[in-house]
């Protein structure tokens, strides 16, 4: 795999640190003291680390998260409980569920299917408040 990019670093790095969704323009306000000046330079990041299973969009919340793991890296599924109350996100690492979306998809005609899949609803915490 290819080395990253220094802005790509320091993108994955305060993805890492906030271990929660955050925006373009609230990754770009963190970034800032480290030379970044402009949005391009925040998307472009984020496009090559969505590209290598680094990154995630949610796409929900208009919002980016680092991976959790690094079976991303090759697998085209993604899937995320969101809840509704707090926004705290969680990956879901099912390899169940990949397969059950494959086999799916291959009914359909569909070969290596792009999936992303958000669950919305109450976590524990918001749910028992």
């Amino acid at each position: 795999m290819k080395r990253l990019t220094k802005n790509q670093t320091l993108v994955l790095d305060v993805l890492v640190k906030e271990n929660s969704p955050l925006s373009a323009y609230s990754l770009l306000d963190k970034l800032r003291e480290y030379g970044f000046k402009a949005p391009p330079q925040v998307y472009r990041a984020l496009e090559k680390l969505i590209e290598i299973g680094k990154v995630h969009r949610i796409e929900s919340m208009n919002a980016f998260i680092a991976c959790e793991h690094s079976l991303c890296e090759v697998s085209h599924m993604t899937a995320f409980t969101i809840c509704q109350k707090c926004e705290k996100v969680s990956e879901v690492k099912d390899e169940e569920l990949s397969d059950y979306i494959n086999l799916r998809a291959e009914k359909f005609g569909l070969s290596t299917p792009k999936t992303h899949i958000e669950f919305h609803g109450l976590c524990n915490n918001c749910l028992s408040a």
